[in-house]
């Protein structure tokens, strides 16, 4: 059994996230502000783009992190779908399997939550929030040391490291990355990044001290926006607290105060609907760090939800 945790009573004033979940398949019994968990059990964008296998393992481990936070909400209600995997390594057929979930999920009013899975979920996610939301602008916040930008090859086909270049296929791109190395992407990804007007904030502008910098472009971003879809690739975070991921960063971020400030201020736009914890790879994961962190931030939309 996955959801589990410490019981300390049946009152709610005790209740932990295990005792608030529900293991569901049918989309109609969502309601409003529910949070709607899909695992997204694929990693064979990583495969393609060369990186280290192991992600689409991520997904149970990180619902086991995330059995035993306290519940802060009163109305915390979440609804558990299982997981989406990849068969025969068609990774086309189940990013469009999770965009039909999201999309139904957001139907409904609930608000989308998926564990990877490799970030190749980052354009599946982005799908259905759009098939959902067709005439809203979304706002994509996108924590990753790489702008995930590549042209698609015809030989391999998508990747993880290829959905903005993707949706910048579609339609006009409303990103903003927070956390981009300067040694994780080439001169052609920036020149890239800044011809799809992807806006940016080096991993190295993030200290506290810059946060009065930092804070107007992220306000600017916000409110040029409908609705917001976080996106958070471990790979961002230093491997002394992210070690289990598919691309180690070195010299990441931590999840400091300056982040913690940075990352907390953007729920309190309210236009948050959708959030994926991606990259997460068991097999390089000391002590389950790299899950457990990516738990605590989803834990963070958890608390900072109002109803």
């Amino acid at each position: 059994m996955i959801w589990q945790g410490r019981f300390d009573g049946e009152e709610p004033l005790y209740h932990r996230v295990f005792q608030r979940v529900t293991e569901e398949s049918s989309y109609e019994i969502i309601k409003e502000n529910d949070f709607v968990l899909h695992g997204f059990a694929v990693d064979e964008g990583v495969k393609r783009n060369k990186g280290r296998q192991g992600a689409k393992n991520a997904p149970d481990i990180v619902r086991k992190s995330t059995a035993n936070f306290p519940v802060v909400n009163p109305h915390f209600v979440l609804k558990d779908f299982g997981n989406i995997f990849c068969e025969d390594g068609d990774l086309d057929k189940s990013q469009k399997n999770l965009a039909e979930a999201v999309k139904k999920t957001l139907e409904q009013k609930g608000k989308s939550l998926v564990f990877g899975g490799g970030h190749e979920v980052m354009f599946a996610h982005f799908s259905g929030i759009k098939a959902a939301f067709p005439e809203k602008k979304i706002g994509i916040i996108n924590f990753d040391a790489h702008f995930d930008n590549r042209e698609i090859d015809k030989n391999i086909g998508a990747t993880s490291g290829t959905g903005f270049w993707q949706i910048a296929q579609q339609e006009k791109l409303h990103s903003l990355h927070i956390g981009i190395q300067r040694n994780s992407n080439t001169l052609k990804l920036f020149d890239s990044a800044h011809q799809m007007g992807m806006k940016y904030i080096l991993a190295e502008e993030i200290f506290f001290e810059n946060l009065p910098v930092l804070y107007p472009k992220i306000e600017e971003f916000i409110a040029d926006v409908d609705l917001l879809y976080i996106t958070i690739c471990m790979d961002v975070f230093n491997a002394a607290i992210a070690p289990g991921v598919s691309a180690p960063a070195y010299n990441g971020i931590f999840a400091d105060a300056a982040f913690m400030h940075i990352y907390k201020h953007i729920f309190d736009s309210n236009k948050v609907i959708a959030l994926d914890v991606a990259e997460v790879n068991p097999n390089f994961d000391e002590n389950e760090r790299t899950a457990r962190l990516a738990a605590a931030l989803v834990n963070e939309w958890f608390m900072a939800t109002s109803f």
